[in-house]
């Protein structure tokens, strides 16, 4: 598509923040440290995201590098509003046709939180009423609207009383890396690839330490481990919508996509040491999903020791004590107590889950002294199944779900 309009300048020290990059809750803190790293000036965490400024450069950065992000929105309005009119004006005056136009569709999506307006879905449409009038105005034709694969995203989020809009950088969510193919690779129950990074960033885990996952699925958390340990960026394989607007500044994309081609390169012939990293599962299927999904993900041969195990019988993969961090089975095996208490089936799988439990501690316990153990579950009471008392325990949730990341300490048995 050809570009009609030089790319419009970014505030290198904005007086508020310009961008807002939204993530899994419980993951606000790490996403801040993470922007930081990337050049983000004035990170402030809000629930579910980070507010953060600074120049273009730092908002490519974010998109193709961000482990932890679910989407990067740069912000192109605010103000106060009372009714719908006033969403309406305000969006009528943005200078959209910088950024689209009839060649793209759009769609507009809206949350609020504690807004006065009757109708969410109503206000949705003023904001959109406004930017088509808008470019019908300046350019004498209006996007179509497409709600499944727009080449354009606007966001309005509405606050008690102000209103702000927002300008969609990433196009499919971030968690979306590119590697997956089809359903069969995405496992019964797949965690999505952030919040997998936000498990190992929050646990602690770095790049040189042994890992191992023994509930590996279609292997995400190990996935996202090599990646880290290559140095290889998590968007290198997948394209973003901010390449298809017209203010896009293509020269600056493809130097820093070049940038990072280099930096994997660069770690795969480093020569030192295979990271240790390791993964199992009890299912063999899953364990031939996370062998394909390895591959496309980028990674060096043999980069994961991966094979067939139950997690009660496994046993360190590694000489050196290192990390367990793992998804263990909960949630969609385990049906919701109904009005009149829980069905057989239901309490069959809920037993079963509890003997799987307490066996993988037994195991914890024997055989793994000295390793740290994070697991991600909806259970308040798996510190309890698995006999071991959490030294941590950090509110999460995967996706609906709340769950807690606990962390355990294995000790030398006495």
């Amino acid at each position: 598509m050809a570009r009609a309009h030089a790319p419009a300048p970014m505030a290198e020290t904005p007086a508020t923040p310009g961008m807002f990059a939204a993530c899994p809750r419980g993951l606000e803190g790490a996403l801040a440290a993470e922007l930081a790293g990337l050049g983000a000036s004035d990170c402030r965490t809000l629930a579910g995201g980070v507010l953060f400024g600074g120049e273009r450069a730092v908002a490519y950065r974010a998109n193709l590098w961000s482990r932890l992000a679910s989407r990067v929105l740069r912000q192109v309005a605010q103000r106060r509003y009372r009714d719908d009119d006033d969403l309406y004006r305000l969006a009528l005056g943005v200078q959209w046709e910088r950024f689209f136009d009839a060649r793209h569709s759009l769609r507009v999506d809206l949350s609020a939180v504690r807004s006065p307006l009757r109708s969410l879905n109503y206000a949705t449409l003023r904001v959109k009423d406004g930017i088509v009038d808008r470019l019908r105005e300046r350019t004498g034709a209006r996007p179509s609207i497409d709600t499944r694969a727009p080449d354009a995203r606007v966001f309005a989020h509405l606050e008690d009383r102000q209103a702000t809009l927002y300008l969609d950088l990433s196009g499919e969510p971030l968690f979306k890396r590119g590697w997956r193919s089809g359903r069969d690779d995405k496992g019964r129950a797949p965690l999505k690839e952030n919040l997998a990074a936000g498990l190992l960033a929050l646990s602690g885990w770095t790049p040189g330490t042994p890992l191992y996952d023994p509930f590996c699925g279609s292997g995400t958390i190990v996935i996202e481990a090599a990646q880290l340990a290559f140095d290889i960026a998590p968007g290198l394989q997948r394209p973003f919508a901010l390449e298809r607007l017209l203010d896009h500044d293509e020269p600056l994309w493809a130097s820093l996509r070049a940038e990072a081609i280099r930096r994997a390169q660069a770690a795969a012939h480093r020569g030192t040491a295979p990271p240790r990293l390791a993964a199992s599962d009890i299912d063999r299927h899953a364990i031939e999903q996370s062998l394909r999904n390895f591959e496309r993900a980028g990674l060096p041969a043999r980069a994961i020791d991966a094979r067939v195990g139950d997690a009660a019988a496994a046993r360190p993969p590694f000489d050196l004590p290192g990390f367990i961090v793992a998804n263990p089975p909960y949630g969609e095996r385990i049906e919701a107590l109904g009005a009149t208490g829980p069905s057989p089936g239901a309490r069959r799988d809920a037993e079963r889950h509890e003997r799987a439990m307490r066996a993988f501690g037994t195991t914890l316990r024997e055989r793994f002294a000295g390793w740290q153990v994070w697991l991600l579950s909806s259970d308040q009471g798996l510190p309890g199944q698995l006999g071991m008392k959490e030294r941590r325990r950090t509110p999460l949730y995967n996706g609906a779900i709340e769950c807690r990341l606990f962390g355990f300490e294995v000790f030398a048995r006495r």
